[in-house]
């Protein structure tokens, strides 16, 4: 067949649109069409046919067919487009095929064509090439005044551009919008650290000193990042430039701060350190003993180590008269006058005392006018209560800063509660306080630390006000939910430096690991999800999720360590797209995993074969699976699937026993509890709660009772109470079904007793051992002093005291050991039980009404009719419903009852 031949064959079998597309390529081809013939009109006639290719589903073959026409002519306009608008709208990185075809038109000058594919890129998503092309089109084409919108558009998505972010800002300070400037120029600047250009960053910085210097947050964040990217010499030099603007401001504590930074970075710096004393003298200029505190500290001395020197006068400064200090004996005091080296101090307690000025410097602690310590001791109880409790801010800000401006809830409740709030009232005002911290943006949080709050001196920003619990957090998993809230505020500046930081810490799990754990994962499909909502971000993935999970080692434990459901359930989604095994890799998964759409998913597919091998492993494998073992029973035993995989209704109640019986025993072992504890519940609550043990028993056969009734009997956890009603039931229900021997015998082991009585009686034994047991044994040890144990009384007397009490400690151990301490929440009123209160008739004595209380052997008080279950005319009642009627005997006395009324006993 010729190539004619079977290229016409080839066409003869596509859809039709694919035909006109072929035909439109061979054309092409043939003609050796030049660009100038094309227009922007033919373009629009080929988004005509995209869009009818989309309608017909055919976009995957559309592409192939343009990629393999690519192969053997690569500057093809018709395949370029379409193949790079597909792509595109895919979301799929490599953009290469459509800045091919932009660029053959720019260097062809075709303007209009270049526009008008540079918008269609931005049709589906910002993009830095289009923005760059569309500027450099609206130049060409002298367009200046659109060139602005399209800068501006570039510097959010592309954050490496600094010069252009520059420009903007010097545009925006040229027409008055200073707001605006300082934004780009924050913004330029954080580009210019990146690219260690410390002469625009400077040059930059004198700007930002110029238009907002009293943002020392902003400045001292960037300078860290300037010490950490340039150098800690170009760091200094900045930190000088803004101690001078504060200095002139009249800022004299924030210029302090600065030189204390300065001389942190050189201690040497004799500039400083004279700098430091000036500003110390000016602060001070009113305090009565400035020149002595210079004295004793040192300060201006140049031998002295200037941080011990500061540290020393910081402590001596501090002293001054009508200073508040606390002693840890007198508490809060106030300082009454100083005299040379000597100060008195007036304390709550002890008036006028008098101490060396070295003795207070180490003795006692200086505290600010407005300390909650000072203010619990100043101002009356009730003022600070009605201000506390209704001035929530004043007082979060108050006890924060009175610990050194951060301070946790703990340290909070510690201070207010029950000095000025009652225990009640924090409950209501701590839910406020926590919604104010997390949302007042004069709060932020300790940057090594989540737990504890600082005050700022200036509001910030929701988007820095998560970069700092971004920074905080040390959770993982905490700083992707962190990460999430950011992006998803209104208007969120994804082109902040501080989302940049926030994204690039995943982004570097992506470029460096040894193995894949769930921390690589996790930060694989965290920087897709954000991707996917913001095409513009730079993903930086070099490999697909098949080369990713092909080196999982093991995928079930990996699944559990993404803590985070939308994780987890993207990581699903990744494997049934790019994982050929994943309906084995599902199979495996769902034990562990527990999440309806494993099971659609698997269902919807046809593989309930593989559902039922997962069920009947998951219930022979009970003791790992008992988790998925209650889901099963509870979500799809109507299954079709489960049906096929065989497992008797025998079989998965005998499981559920097991899965009782071993959930107690790891409880007991403190395994897992909390795991086993939620397991138990559900267990318990299937099998006794809802009837499900009831309701086997009935009518089963008497091998079937037995096997039921003595694996719950040898649950070793279960309350004996349970275990009884149960036995009364078997013995309601299977009249003809005989308990032996041996089950008689563990029946009547148990002991159910209530709180009270179960810390009574181990008070009891302790009694007996730590007081009466060690009396005894001094009392033999006297008695064996006195010689002659033939004649010996008190002998006597101690050693038959020694064998009762022996004797009593054994009887009280043993009924510890076999008590069950009851729980008043699992009484009903539908039966005689433990803990109810049961009025009968008592048809021989013309039905007149008898009282009864059910309790247990210890509790027992015939004379008050408070009776055990144990006892004969006890287990006669236990079981009965109210309007049932029976007999008992007694003393050869038979009597009629007719049970009127049950309630629950408050115990």
């Amino acid at each position: 067949m010729s190539d004619t031949a079977e290229l016409q064959a080839a066409q003869a079998s596509l859809p039709a649109i694919l035909k006109t597309v072929q035909e439109m390529l061979n054309e092409e081809k043939w003609t050796r069409a030049a660009l100038s013939n094309y227009s922007t009109g033919q373009f629009k006639e080929l988004d005509v046919i995209l869009k009818e290719a989309r309608d017909a589903r055919v976009y995957n073959e559309l592409k192939n067919l343009c990629d393999e026409h690519l192969v053997h002519t690569k500057n093809s306009i018709i395949a370029l487009y379409f193949s790079g608008m597909i792509a595109l709208s895919r979301q799929l990185i490599d953009d290469a095929v459509l800045v091919n075809l932009v660029t053959i038109f720019v260097d062809n000058h075709k303007w209009g064509i270049v526009r008008y594919l540079c918008e269609r890129i931005l049709d589906q998503g910002e993009s830095k090439f289009a923005l760059r092309t569309l500027a450099e089109c609206c130049k060409n084409e002298n367009e200046e005044d659109q060139i602005l919108g399209i800068w501006e558009r570039l510097v959010k998505v592309d954050f490496e551009e600094a010069d252009i972010t520059k420009s903007l800002a010097e545009h925006y300070e040229k027409l008055g919008n200073t707001e605006t400037a300082v934004d780009y120029y924050k913004k330029a600047l954080h580009r210019y650290i990146n690219k260690q250009l410390f002469t625009n960053v400077r040059e930059i910085w004198g700007k930002l000193l110029e238009f907002c210097p009293e943002d020392i947050d902003f400045f001292l964040h960037v300078e860290k990042r300037i010490a950490k990217n340039i150098n800690e010499e170009k760091s200094v030099l900045l930190l000088e430039d803004v101690y001078a603007s504060c200095k002139k401001r009249g800022d004299i504590d924030t210029a302090i701060g600065i030189l204390k930074m300065i001389l942190q970075y050189d201690e040497k710096d004799s500039l400083a350190r004279k700098e430091i004393g000036e500003c110390f003298k000016i602060k001070y200029k009113d305090h009565s003993q400035l020149e002595e505190c210079i004295r004793i500290s040192n300060l201006t001395q140049s031998w002295r180590n200037v941080r011990e020197a500061i540290s020393d006068f910081e402590k001596h400064i501090a002293f001054d008269k009508g200073s508040f200090v606390f002693h840890r004996t007198w508490g809060v005091g106030r300082i009454a006058s100083m005299r040379g080296d000597e100060i008195v101090i007036d304390f709550a307690k002890k008036r006028e005392h008098s101490m060396k000025l070295k003795m207070a410097v180490n003795a006692l602690q200086t505290l600010s006018k407005n300390h909650i310590w000072v203010l619990k001791a100043t101002q009356k109880k009730e003022k600070l209560h009605e201000r506390v409790k209704n001035e929530l801010p004043w007082a979060l800000k108050t006890v924060i800063k009175s610990f050194g401006n951060s301070c946790d809830i703990k340290r909070i409740k510690a201070e207010l509660v029950p000095a000025i709030l009652s225990a009640s009232e924090w409950t209501a005002w701590s839910g406020k306080a926590r919604e104010i911290l997390k949302s007042d943006p004069t709060f932020g949080v300790n940057p090594g630390n989540i737990d504890l709050f600082t005050v700022r001196d200036r509001p910030i920003s929701i988007g820095e006000k998560l970069y700092n619990e971004f920074k905080a957090e040390k959770s993982f998993f905490d700083r992707i939910a962190t990460i999430r809230s950011f992006a998803a505020q209104k208007d969120a500046e994804l082109d902040s430096e501080y989302f940049n930081e926030m994204f690039e810490y995943f982004s570097a799990y992506l470029r460096s690991y040894s193995q894949v754990n769930e921390t690589v994962v996790a930060s694989y499909l965290l920087v897709k999800e954000l991707s996917a909502a913001h095409p513009h971000l730079d993903q930086g993935i070099t490999f697909d999720f098949k080369d990713l999970f092909d080196k999982i080692d093991d995928v079930p434990p990996l699944f559990l360590d993404l803590k985070d459901g939308n994780l987890r359930e993207a990581f699903l989604r990744q494997i049934r797209l790019f994982v050929p095994t994943w309906p084995d890799i599902y199979v495996r998964l769902f034990p562990y995993a527990l999440l309806p759409v494993i099971i659609s998913s698997l269902e919807k597919e046809g593989f309930e074969d593989k559902l039922g091998l997962m069920v009947q492993n998951c219930f022979e494998n009970y003791r790992e699976h008992r988790e998925a073992v209650l889901w099963f029973y509870k979500n799809s035993r109507s299954s079709s699937w489960f049906e096929k995989a065989g497992i008797r209704t025998e079989k998965i109640l005998i499981t559920l026993i097991y899965i009782l019986d071993i959930s107690y025993r790891d409880i007991d072992l403190h395994r897992n509890t909390t795991e086993n504890r939620k397991v138990n519940k559900q267990v318990y609550t299937l099998l006794f709660k809802e009837g499900l043990l009831e309701s086997s028993v009935k009518g089963a056969d008497n091998d079937t009772i037995l096997r039921i009734y003595t694996l719950i009997d040898d649950v070793k956890g279960l309350d004996p109470a349970d275990k009884l009603a149960l036995r009364s039931f078997i013995q309601d229900s299977a009249p003809g079904f005989k308990f032996s021997g041996e089950i008689e015998k563990k029946v009547s082991r148990g002991l159910i007793v209530t709180a009270a009585m179960y810390e009574e009686k181990q008070r009891q034994l302790t009694h007996l051992m730590d007081v009466e047991v060690p009396a005894n044994s001094r009392e033999i040890a006297f008695a064996l002093s006195l010689g002659d144990l033939r004649e010996n009384a008190e002998y006597k007397a101690a050693k038959e005291k020694q064998e009762l009490l022996n004797s009593t400690a054994a009887k009280l151990k043993e009924e510890i050991e076999r008590s069950q301490i009851f729980d008043p929440d699992t009484v009903t009123a539908g039966k005689v039980s433990f803990g109810t209160t049961v009025t009968l008739l008592n048809e021989a004595a013309g039905s007149s009404e008898e009282k009864y209380t059910i309790l247990g052997p210890w509790e027992s008080d015939p004379e008050n009719r408070i009776i055990s279950y144990l006892s004969p005319f006890g287990n006669a009642i236990l079981n009965k419903s109210a309007g049932e009627s029976f007999t008992f005997s007694q003393n050869d006395e038979k009597l009629s009852y007719t049970v009127k009324k049950i309630e629950k006993t408050v115990l």
